[in-house]
């Protein structure tokens, strides 16, 4: 009797499995994408088809085959596998894995792989208590994770795995994984008449951003829904209209604290530096659309506009400044336009890196090297006693100058820190510096840089 109810308890999960769980690859020559790592010859597949897997951390984004992945191991190891979720375990149940695999291995020689969910959910106290048994070779680890491994995973766990970085699917692979899942008798609608209009299957596909587990879903939804009410000989009819209300709003995967945050950001400040208005544009459109503080690029924008265009068109820094201060006084949606502007402004204009380098490498000889007084005739001398300790003597004030300029005076030795550009303003910088040092080397001769 109870080998009965428990036939009917796993009869009835099963029946209750979602399509995205029914059609989940059981083999290597079934799944989809990553052939970076997965395809003929690469590392990954050699170590599964000589079943050599050693411990890995499986990172990217969701719906792109981690889990998967980490099942098709579990079907064709020679090692007990054992699966974890690490928001549903503790170090208790650790234990008892590693324990049982140390008993495993001693007596049957067998080893163990042992599956992690979401490894990332493990504190860093959990994560150590895997370090030993995984150095020891005891179990070997493969943790599943949406975040970067090296932010959020030990360096000691880290440096024993594998990282094998996960990417989006392509459009072509989901609209593969959806066409199987219509043909398949067994785990998906293969026993039903479904009519699915092209452009419907390629909305999914490109909808659901890369993510399989959403296509399918989506897909279920479409299918499940249109066939309520009909008899199971009449078609179901699925067109772009069904598709888009079972996909809904497209999904765009965004962490404002982690990996899309910093590497959005740095795609947008890039593509305004490389001088590419399309990209800056998208990469903004990108930020704004995943519900990234506006403030956050505000502040992007601006630093670009004096780090990467500088004095070669100082008017961006101020369209990025006037930016930040509507940004901060209308807020989403309106502030995407000056953002737009300020930003397709700076990809735009000629750019020059000269100030930045300017300041770096004089803060860098502040810190290095030893710190140069202030020569006595730049001191302040607005006080009582001043010109009792020298300050001022010699001071020599510009607008009493022809010209304006009094070259030499100001730092005490010959260094140069600023270095313009031909581009843009920048070019006119150039051409009165070249005349300030050659009045420094010869005082008193020829035109004065004023007059430049």
């Amino acid at each position: 009797m109870s080998d009965l109810f428990a036939e009917q308890r796993e009869n009835a999960l099963r029946s209750a499995e979602p399509l995205a769980v029914r059609m989940r690859p059981a083999t290597l020559e079934e799944f989809v994408g990553q052939e970076h790592f997965l395809g003929p010859g690469r590392l990954l597949r050699r170590m599964l088809e000589a079943d050599r897997i050693t411990s890995a951390i499986f990172y990217g984004p969701p719906g792109t085959g981690k889990t998967t992945l980490a099942h098709i191991i579990a079907n064709q190891t020679q090692a007990s596998f054992e699966q974890l979720h690490a928001s549903a375990a503790g170090v208790k149940e650790v234990r008892e894995i590693l324990a049982a695999a140390c008993d495993r291995l001693a007596a049957a020689r067998q080893r163990t792989v042992l599956f992690i969910d979401e490894l990332h959910r493990f504190n860093r106290a959990q994560q150590d208590v895997l370090l030993d048994e995984v150095e020891r070779g005891v179990v070997i680890l493969i943790g599943a994770t949406t975040e970067n491994p090296f932010f959020v995973i030990n360096a000691p766990l880290v440096s024993r795995s594998q990282v094998f970085q996960f990417e989006p699917l392509s459009a072509e692979q989901v609209l593969t994984l959806l066409r199987r899942a219509l043909a398949d008798t067994e785990r998906g609608f293969g026993r039903l008449t479904v009519d699915m209009a092209p452009e419907a299957l390629e909305l999914l596909a490109l909808q659901s951003d890369g993510d399989a587990r959403r296509a399918l879903t989506a897909l279920e939804v479409a299918v499940l829904s249109q066939r309520a009410g009909l008899d199971e000989d009449v078609p179901i009819r699925i067109d772009a209209a069904v598709a888009a209300e079972s996909i809904q709003r497209k999904a765009l995967v965004y962490d404002g604290r982690g990996d899309e945050h910093y590497d959005l950001a740095s795609a947008l400040i890039k593509s305004m530096r490389g001088g590419d208005p399309d990209a800056t544009v998208y990469w903004l459109a990108r930020m704004l659309e995943a519900g990234e503080d506006p403030r956050f690029i505000a502040r992007r924008v601006a630093i670009c506009a004096a780090e990467d265009v500088g004095n070669a068109d100082p008017q961006a820094l101020v369209l990025a400044n006037a930016a930040l201060q509507v940004t901060l006084f209308v807020g989403m949606p309106e502030c995407q336009l000056p953002l737009a502007q300020a930003a397709i402004y700076i990809a735009c204009a000629p750019k020059s890196n000269a100030s930045a380098t300017a300041i770096w490498q004089a803060c860098e000889d502040v810190r290095n090297n030893r710190t140069r007084p202030v020569p006595k005739h730049l001191r302040d001398s607005h006080y009582a006693g001043s010109q009792r300790l020298g300050h001022g003597d010699g001071y020599e004030y510009p607008h009493d100058a022809e010209g304006g300029v009094v070259p030499g005076q100001y730092m005490g030795v010959d260094k140069t820190y600023y270095r313009p550009t031909n581009r843009g303003t920048e070019a006119a910088m150039g051409r009165y510096l070249e005349e300030f040092k050659r009045l420094c080397a010869h005082p008193g001769e020829g035109d004065e840089p004023g007059a430049l």
